[in-house]
């Protein structure tokens, strides 16, 4: 018996399965299908932005340099200098709409608690070398990965859950369904998934044009839908307000995508050939809970939007995150009662937010009388400094706040990448997967208080490089702040209270 099942061997599904194996779980990776490198998951069409919270989490496993290895990008387009005083201002800020910000105009100010470190930005990656790069980690991890095996039942009691697929079955202690929009398990477990219906049919396309300087480059809004043109070879994205029906609905014939490209381009534009095709919608859905007795879902299992702005892939990396080291505590029995419900009482919320950022893109961008104005506005709210700084803010995906029940506006958020004296990162020290407890407080005086939760934390004193004002911080495994200790109040204030929120005593 395993103590985890995971479907699904996609980004998602490898994540969590790292996390949990890095603390010792046994885990079963089951894959529906048997190739590991589909042509759909490796460029063009497998093409993905991670943005910059998502780096964040790569580096704080471990996982940011062969990423970045992996997906041919420079360190150094990514990273800043660690001794540098200040965060530089973000390079890439990406888009809304298809409108393109302008990084020129964010506001430095309202990036509070950014540090210099190895993840300041978001790059473009594809699905193929993530899915790599996640895989030989899981696998060096000792994670079973089983290829060619899709869920075709599972059935739980009070103590296990027994899953059927490529005709066999596994048994474990917990099932986690990750395997996509379409879920299996959430189907055969019985998840409530409500939301809206689709306005569009999204395609995307390797082609070769007959003459694509008919087509600029960037993103394209016409009074008809949308299309993207990028620089990668033949990669063509359109958006065709037909409320979603042609969706995997019949063939995606080279006729159809080219009569779809004259219509939202204007242009008599000819595809020559189709080398390869998909289709997608806006539909908007999300589980109403993301945990069913020992079934639990992440990624787009449990919410599933329009890929417009690049959030789908993070919103479930960070799921993945925010579940991996709770999951494994309750595995290894040694969890407060209730943490495995802090999973959906933090991300669910974190869920809706990002369905409703695709909503407002698409009402941005569907076509109408009504259409221009709505995007003019925009374009102006977008070209001030504070609209361009709020969308950073609700996209790259370090400043959202869970609710930890405090008003110290570091609480609830990402750690900033605090530097020792010894050139080691915060990012170095959370790659185990444990908790830390930064003591900046020159008398190291938490070091008793934590001694008796070491299993969880690592007690770490000393000055670092920018304190940013505080004496001391309790940081959990996923790298979010859980208590601060600031000058003028008592050292250890409530941090004996916070620790048995969140871990049990050694």
């Amino acid at each position: 018996m395993y103590d985890v099942v995971i479907a699904g061997a996609g980004p998602v599904g490898l994540f969590l399965a790292s996390e949990l194996a890095l603390a010792d779980c046994s885990v079963v990776v089951l894959e529906r299908d048997a190739d590991p490198r589909p042509p759909l998951k490796a460029l063009p069409l497998g093409l993905r932005g991670l943005n910059a919270g998502s780096a964040e989490t790569f580096s704080r496993r471990g996982l940011l340099q062969p990423l970045l290895r992996a997906s041919g990008i420079d360190a150094a387009s990514v990273g800043a200098d660690p001794a540098a005083d200040r965060a530089p201002a973000p390079r890439s800020l990406g888009h809304f709409a298809g409108i393109m910000l302008d990084a020129a105009a964010i506001d430095p100010d309202a990036l509070a608690y950014r540090l210099p470190g190895p993840a300041m930005d978001g790059f473009m990656t594809s699905l193929a070398a993530v899915g790599d790069v996640l895989a030989e980690r899981a696998t060096a991890l000792g994670v079973t990965l089983v290829r060619g095996a899709p869920v075709t039942a599972l059935a739980q009691d009070e103590q296990t859950v027994t899953v059927t697929a490529g005709g066999r079955d596994y048994t474990a202690r917990w099932v986690v369904g990750c395997d996509g929009g379409r879920s299996t398990v959430r189907t055969l477990a019985g998840f409530s998934f409500v939301g809206t219906e689709p306005l569009f049919t999204g395609y995307v396309a390797k082609v070769t044009f007959d003459d694509p300087r008919q087509l600029p480059l960037g993103f394209q809004l016409t009074e008809t839908g949308m299309y993207l043109r990028t620089p990668l070879e033949g990669h063509l994205g359109m958006m065709d307000f037909d409320g979603g029906t042609f969706d995997r609905s019949r063939p995606l014939t080279r006729e159809h995508l080219q009569e779809v490209l004259r219509r939202v381009s204007g242009t008599e534009v000819t595809l020559k050939e189709v080398h390869l095709a998909s289709s997608f919608t806006d539909r908007a859905m999300q589980a109403t809970a993301y945990r069913h007795g020992r079934i639990l879902l992440a990624g787009d299992a449990a919410h599933i939007h329009s890929p417009l702005g690049g959030q789908g892939l993070n919103l479930g990396i960070g799921d993945a995150m925010n579940l991996g080291w709770k999951l494994a505590a309750t595995v290894r029995g040694n969890a407060p009662e209730d943490l495995l419900d802090t999973y959906t009482a933090e991300r669910h919320p974190v869920g809706a937010a990002v369905l409703d950022w695709s909503r407002a893109q698409v009402a941005t961008m569907h076509p109408g009388p009504n259409a221009p104005a709505l995007q003019h506005l925009i374009r102006d709210l977008m070209a001030t400094s504070d609209g361009t700084t709020h969308v950073y803010r609700r996209s790259s995906g370090l400043f959202h706040r869970y609710d930890l029940g405090s008003d110290q506006p570091l609480i609830g958020r990402t750690a900033p990448d605090f530097r020792l004296n010894d050139t080691t990162s915060l990012s170095d020290l959370l790659q185990d997967g444990r908790g830390v407890l930064l003591d900046f407080s020159p008398h190291q005086s938490l070091s008793e208080q934590a001694a008796p939760w070491k299993e969880h934390i690592a007690y770490v004193p000393g000055r670092p490089h920018n304190d940013l004002g505080f004496e001391a911080l309790l940081i959990r495994p996923d790298g979010i702040v859980a208590w601060a200790d600031v000058p003028g109040t008592r050292a250890g204030a409530g941090l004996q209270g916070c620790l048995a929120r969140w871990f049990t005593r050694s």
